[in-house]
This record gives structure tokens, C-alpha cells and sequence, in this order.
């Protein structure tokens, strides 16, 4: 999460995710962006079933019914620009921040993985991802302003730990679209470390955050990747940000992972499309 827009959450979250899942790992992604970015950048049609939306608004409708199976090990809940009608559909639910986190509880032993790509706001859309959530990652760039957003998003993490979820945690900062032989981005990145150096083990909900290696470095082909529903795995899986991101996703996986639990059928989707005059064949998985 992050409520500065255009630093990196979507291609993100696709891409560890995407990185974590070619590891063999159960991945899930939770598109609760109404922008609905992850979702096309998969390219999946969201109007093939129920979405995110319906799973918020229908009280009949399961997070399983929603899951489209994208790549191998990697499923969706994909978004529709509906969404941007939910915040105000489900503000007078007493139950509104922990909706997602009760219709996703069916399935939290059914993936190792479970990423949300949160809106760039902090309202009750975000408060779900983070009612739920075990762990918050910053995806920001070295910028000054970005800075400043960081103090207001730990804020709002700390009232949620006081309110609905008391064992949520700031676990890392993504530096996304990382120029690191600028001074600027030197010396915004040593603001930061020396940050979270001085909070270090401090009981805070970000007490034990740091800045993730690798950074995220500056690359066309992530930013060309969307345009053909692809991860940038599929697209160039050896380029600078596809090692990036793959290296991420090793440093994560020193976690140890579950055993498969059980299983759930998910809708797979077979897609043609047009892209610049290029036929692109969309998750055949």
C-alpha cells in the first residue's frame, strides 16, 4: 500500500507475485484497486465472472467463486471499475472494514501467498486489504515527497493495529523505479535506513521494517509489460527487472512455506486479444 499514486504497488505486486508463484509457491492476487491495473495487467477479462466487487456488496457470493486461475500456482480475484461503488455501498455495514478478511478466511490455508494491490487512498477499500493482512510493503520511490507520505501511512497502520487488527506489522519498503546514482535517491535512502534504524525492535508496528533488497531499478520493460497482459516474466524474463523482482522474491522465501493443504478449483481463462496489431494468447494456463 501507498496513498501516493504511480509508485510501483501494481507492477508489484504482479510481479513478486508472479516471481513468488514460479517458485512454485500458492499465490494469490486480490486486485481492490478500482482502477482495476492488476487486473489488465494479466490480461484478464473481468467481465468473464464475479469479482472483487461482488465478493464485497453480495453476501451470497464466496472468494472462491471469484478466483480465476492466471499463470500456474498464481490465481486472481480480479476488479472492475465498479468498485469505485463499494465504499459507498458498504458504509452503513457495522462489518465494513473486515469483510474481505471474513469472505477470505475459507481459503487462508489454501495459499502460501496472498497479495493485495491496495488503492492509492486510505479509505474503507484499503482498511480491508489491511484488516486482513498479516504484513504491509511499501512500494515508494526515492523522492522527497515520498517521504512525507510514509509518516502519514504509518499512522494509519497504527490506528488499525489499535483498532481491528493488532498483529499487523510494517515489513518493508520497495524501492521501485530506483535510480541509485542519483544523490537524491542516496540520500532519501539513507533518510530512510537511518529511520528505521532508530525505531529498530521498538514496539511499533513498524519496529522491525526495513528497506528490502534489491531495489526495483528503473526499467522500460516493466512499464511495457501491461500492454500485453503480461507479467515480466512472460514478457522478458531475463531483463534488469525481472531479476530484480526475482531476487526480491528468493529473499522472501527464507520464510518457511506449508505444505499444500487443499486444493480449490478455480476458473481457468483462455483469452485472445489484439495488441498493437500483436495476437497475444492471455493465461492459456
Amino acid at each position: 500500500m501507498n496513498q501516493k499514486g504511480g509508485v510501483g504497488k501494481t507492477t508489484t505486486t504482479v510481479n513478486l507475485g508472479a516471481a513468488l508463484a514460479e517458485a512454485e509457491r500458492r499465490v494469490c492476487l486480490i486486485d481492490l484497486d478500482p482502477q482495476a491495473h492488476l487486473t489488465l495487467h494479466l490480461g484478464i477479462d473481468a467481465a468473464a465472472g464475479p469479482t472483487v466487487y461482488d465478493l464485497l456488496t453480495d453476501p451470497d457470493c464466496t472468494a472462491a467463486e471469484c478466483l480465476i486461475t492466471a499463470r500456474p500456482h498464481l490465481s486472481v480475484i480480479p476488479a472492475e471499475v465498479d468498485l469505485a461503488a463499494a465504499e459507498i455501498e458498504l458504509a452503513g455495514r457495522p462489518d465494513r472494514q473486515e469483510i474481505l478478511k471474513r469472505k477470505f478466511e475459507p481459503l487462508r490455508d489454501v495459499f502460501d501467498f496472498v497479495l493485495v494491490d491496495c488503492p492509492p487512498s486510505l479509505g474503507l477499500l484499503t482498511l480491508n486489504a489491511l484488516s486482513m493482512a498479516g504484513e504491509v510493503f511499501v512500494p515508494m520511490q526515492a523522492h522527497f515527497l515520498a517521504l512525507q507520505g510514509v509518516g502519514r501511512l504509518l499512522e494509519t497502520v497504527r490506528l488499525v493495529c489499535d483498532s481491528v487488527n493488532p498483529s499487523l506489522r510494517v515489513t518493508g519498503i520497495i524501492l521501485c523505479m530506483h535510480e541509485g546514482q542519483t544523490t537524491l535517491a542516496r540520500e532519501v535512502v539513507a533518510d530512510i535506513e537511518e529511520f528505521f534504524e532508530q525505531v529498530r525492535d521498538q514496539d511499533l508496528p513498524w519496529g522491525g521494517c526495513r528497506v528490502l533488497k534489491p531495489a526495483i531499478r528503473r526499467n522500460v520493460k516493466l512499464a511495457e509489460a501491461p500492454s500485453f497482459g503480461q507479467t515480466i516474466f512472460d514478457y522478458a524474463r531475463w531483463c534488469a527487472g525481472a531479476n530484480d523482482y526475482r531476487t526480491l522474491a528468493e529473499s522472501l522465501l527464507d520464510v518457511p512455506v506449508a505444505p499444500p493443504a487443499q486444493s480449490v478449483e478455480a476458473k481457468p481463462l483462455d483469452i485472445v486479444t489484439v495488441v498493437d496489431a500483436v495476437e497475444v494468447q492471455r493465461c492459456p494456463h
